[in-house]
């Protein structure tokens, strides 16, 4: 009977897995892994709206906790990478803000994209920020890190 009731409640367990994976813009029906599914459950408890999706990549989690939009990414191993959201632009320090608008003169602040990490040993900063900045002609990506430092990260257009 045991064995029964174990069997069950691993076939229900299992039976809730997220079923989301875009390929190429159409969406076919691939498992989020369990061990992710949990993780996250664990982690953001309180979420809601959660919608999972799989990329070549990672698989993510978008969310509202405590009304912020976020994003959860995890690892195709399952490994969690870390957290984005949206913030405002006078989130990161002004003196990021007065280089920015020295260096990127010109140029108008898009999205401000907030990344936090919980891995104390990883090589790169906890939290860093990302900005999109725009002009008539190029649209480039800079990295803020929690010292105000700032990087070009990536030209997007």
């Amino acid at each position: 009977m045991k064995k029964i009731f174990l069997t069950l409640a691993t076939v229900g367990i299992l039976g809730t897995s997220v079923f989301a994976k875009i390929d190429g813009g159409k969406k076919t029906e691939t498992t989020v892994s369990y061990s992710v599914q949990n993780e996250f459950d664990e982690e953001f408890g309180d979420a809601t709206n959660v919608s999972w999706a799989i990329t070549s990549n990672c698989q993510k989690a978008s969310f509202v906790l405590n009304g912020v939009k976020m994003t959860a990414f995890y690892s195709l191993q399952g490994e969690y990478l870390g957290v984005t959201q949206n913030v405002a632009y006078t989130e990161i320090a002004a003196k990021a803000q007065k280089e920015i608008a020295v260096k990127y003169k010109g140029f108008t602040v898009g999205e401000v994209i907030k990344l936090t990490t919980n891995d104390s040993a990883a090589s790169f900063d906890q939290t860093v920020y990302f900005v999109d900045l725009k002009n008539d002609s190029s649209e480039e990506l800079v990295r803020v890190t929690p010292s105000a430092d700032v990087y070009f990260f990536k030209q997007v257009k």
